[in-house]
């Protein structure tokens, strides 16, 4: 009889010849637990899903409780479904003015699509910018706008009328013109390891955009919920975007996605034609409660308030002359190292001792940290001695 491990490489898709092949029982909390009991510390969230950790018991209440009230009913905007309703009250409730309408998908990636629809829909333009080393997501639309030719070059041909501009860089703000239906940006890099924009970027961004009627779209989808220290990240620049992208932690560890704008503009997709942006399951009522538990769960503890100084923390334990550079905001950051080769090196002895973390698709030669917020600060102290054994193993 063929092992778990055996069936996986038979029978489920594989996305490199190199998995992991980490096999998981249970979770619970910033641990995850293999079925020999071995407790490993997750120090990526699923990358960025699992902000206020594994299992926790609100979020697992409202999941049950969902369950057996209903699950799928109809495909997504036709009926009034509770926790779609409560959901999207809720975080309308905590965004700014002109954020006011939600429209739920399945996915981040599904999230993008619809924010582009909606943006050429709304500006009758089809020009869109999006930036270097930027990552949005692997469909057609969102692979198009990634700014990484090695990972879109064997998908030609891509969607037309996608340009790129340098994140942070004054100068080609020039390029947005009245031409331009929407130009696309991560709010913080991710997948380029971690790039924090200055704040004067991001303002001269948004008056840019407002001067020549252009969409500023920003993908939140890794730097929302506190990931930053802030509940959304474009809070630190002082800006609001007109189509707000969310994914990863927005589903409570439920698949989850949104873009959210004014009612103004997304009322483009209604009409001329209708159904301008259709989704079977986006939305879908449990994935909805658990979301909306989740988001519960980290404002009842004041665990965004933490970020900062659990930040600091691991700048001032992961201090090494091998460690080039601990860059990123809250708990969204990238400690970069010599060279990819030294970094995976790393990585896999993290692994060895228990401890997950990960490098970055446009970054390789940098390690990725992005706990839950929950972690403590003991347990930020055992993952950082153990990456700096590591570290010392082979970088001495």
């Amino acid at each position: 009889m063929l092992t778990l491990r055996q069936l996986f490489l038979a029978n489920n898709a594989q996305t490199t010849d190199m998995p992991l092949m980490l096999e998981f029982e249970r979770a619970q909390g910033v641990y995850m637990y293999s079925p020999e009991g071995k407790p490993y510390l997750d120090l990526i969230s699923g990358i960025g899903v699992s902000n206020i950790g594994h299992g926790d018991p609100e979020v697992i209440a409202a999941i049950k409780n969902q369950v057996d009230q209903y699950m799928h009913l109809m495909v997504y905007g036709e009926y009034v479904q509770t926790p779609q309703v409560r959901f999207a009250e809720k975080l309308t409730s905590l965004l700014p003015e002109p954020l006011s309408s939600v429209y739920f998908t399945n996915s981040g990636a599904e999230a993008i699509e619809g924010a582009m629809k909606l943006a050429k829909r709304h500006t009758g333009r089809n020009q869109i910018i999006a930036c270097h080393n930027a990552y949005h997501g692997s469909t057609q639309g969102a692979l198009s706008a990634m700014g990484n030719e090695e990972f879109k070059s064997a998908y030609r041909p891509l969607l037309p009328g996608i340009s790129f501009i340098t994140f942070n860089n004054m100068d080609d703000l020039n390029l947005i013109t009245d031409e331009v239906a929407a130009v696309m940006i991560e709010t913080i890099q991710g997948e380029a390891g971690i790039r924090v924009p200055d704040v004067t970027y991001m303002q001269a961004l948004r008056k840019r955009c407002s001067q020549t009627g252009t969409l500023l779209i920003l993908d939140e989808n890794q730097t929302a919920f506190g990931r930053t220290g802030k509940l959304f990240a474009f809070e630190h620049f002082g800006i609001v975007p007109d189509i707000l992208v969310l994914g990863k932690a927005l589903g409570g560890g439920m698949p989850l996605g949104a873009f959210i704008a004014s009612g103004k503009v997304m009322g483009a997709l209604k009409d001329n034609p209708i159904l301008g942006h259709i989704t079977t399951f986006g939305g879908h009522p449990v994935c909805c409660a658990s979301g909306l538990a989740s988001l519960e769960v980290l404002l009842s503890k004041e665990l965004i308030a933490q970020v900062p100084e659990k930040e600091a923390l691991f700048h001032e334990l992961l201090a090494h002359p091998a460690i080039k550079e601990v860059r990123g905001k809250g708990l969204m950051m990238a400690a970069e190292l010599e060279s990819f080769e030294l970094n995976k090196k790393i990585i896999d002895r993290c692994i060895a001792h228990g401890i997950i973390t990960d490098w970055f698709l446009h970054c390789s030669n940098s390690m990725r940290l992005a706990p839950p917020l929950i972690i403590t600060h003991e347990q930020i102290r055992e993952a950082c001695a153990i990456i700096i054994e590591a570290v010392n193993f082979y970088a001495s």
